[in-house]
């Protein structure tokens, strides 16, 4: 879009304070003159930019002069990463500092991309939590945040079933899953993950940690997250499915269950091939399974295919015309 484009373009010559058309054209990958037009765009918001003839010349930007982007504090650049979340802001202390570097931005845009960014703020809205989800209690969140930001070393006690335990915790990052926050921390030694509506106290120690070098939270919690749904699924199914099928089974059963379809055996003459499936039980796959009728013939385990053959007989007659 245009207004990106010219954002990026004054980021561009911040960055640089001066180039030609062509290098210009070349990084935001357009036309010179798309560039040209651009650049007396942001000539008519107010920009200083001028263009400078001869060699060495080109565009540059007026010495000294600086976006007020840079004003951001350090919250409120935190809060642009996750201002769709507001939910998230909120939990974090964070929904004033959003405020402040969203008015920020506003100021700081061309007049065409400021509206066009206050139209998109009227008309999207995230609401990351999943539907059914209930809010928790979150008494320690802002002291997990703060002791993630500042390196803090922290004395925690956890809800673990019946008791609390206490630990040391270098708490590395927060994730927001379905609604759902998590503290990663590293405690002996070893990474963990804690649900932060269990932790019951957050105190700090007094001494700053180093975070691990190589450390990186998103790569961390996919692993540490597909180790997880490894762990649970216990069961073994065989079934029968159109060949069509087949891309459907990771969203019905999940990705991890599905990991083993390279045992798939060749397609009959009908089109439908024999895979097998790791799940959690097999009382969990029969409502799995379901999404799939009529789709799908269950082999083995016999509990199973009479537990799908029993669901679809009680189907069949609630919905009859005669019912």
């Amino acid at each position: 879009m245009k207004s990106e484009r010219l954002i990026a373009l004054l980021f561009t010559l911040q960055a640089r304070r001066s180039a030609t058309a062509g290098q210009l054209a070349a990084i935001l990958e357009v036309s010179e003159r798309t560039i040209l037009r651009d650049v007396a765009a942001l000539q008519a918001s107010g920009v200083p930019l001028y263009s400078e003839p001869g060699r060495g010349g080109g565009i540059r930007l007026l010495d000294g002069w600086r976006t007020r982007l840079d004003g951001l504090t350090g919250p409120e650049a935190a809060a642009l990463f996750v201002a769709g979340v507001p939910a998230a802001l909120a939990d974090l202390g964070l929904a004033g500092a959003a405020s402040t570097a969203q008015a920020k931005l506003l100021a700081t845009l061309p007049a065409d991309a400021r509206e066009r960014a206050q139209e998109l703020g009227e008309r999207f809205h995230l609401d990351a939590p999943g539907w059914f989800h209930r809010d928790e209690d979150l008494p320690c969140l802002a002291d997990v945040a703060a002791a993630v930001w500042d390196r803090q070393r922290l004395i925690i006690r956890y809800e673990r079933g019946s008791r609390v335990v206490e630990r040391i915790a270098d708490p590395l990052g927060l994730v927001l899953k379905a609604g759902i926050w998590y503290a990663v921390a590293r405690t002996d030694g070893a990474y963990r993950t804690y649900r932060v509506s269990r932790i019951r106290s957050a105190d700090r120690v007094g001494e700053q940690f180093d975070r691990p070098e190589g450390f990186v939270l998103a790569e961390y919690w996919a692993q540490s997250a597909a180790e997880f749904d490894r762990s649970i699924l216990h069961a073994t199914v065989r079934v029968r499915v159109p060949g069509r099928v087949l891309p459907d089974l990771a969203r019905h059963l999940g990705r991890t269950s599905v990991e083993g379809l390279g045992a798939i055996g060749p397609p009959g003459s009908d089109g439908w091939v024999e895979v097998e499936l790791l799940v959690e039980t097999v009382h969990i796959a029969h409502h799995q399974l379901i999404a799939l009728a009529p789709d799908v013939e269950v082999l083995d385990p016999p509990e199973l295919r009479a537990a799908l053959a029993e669901t679809g007989r009680k189907l069949a007659a609630r919905n009859s015309p005669e019912a």
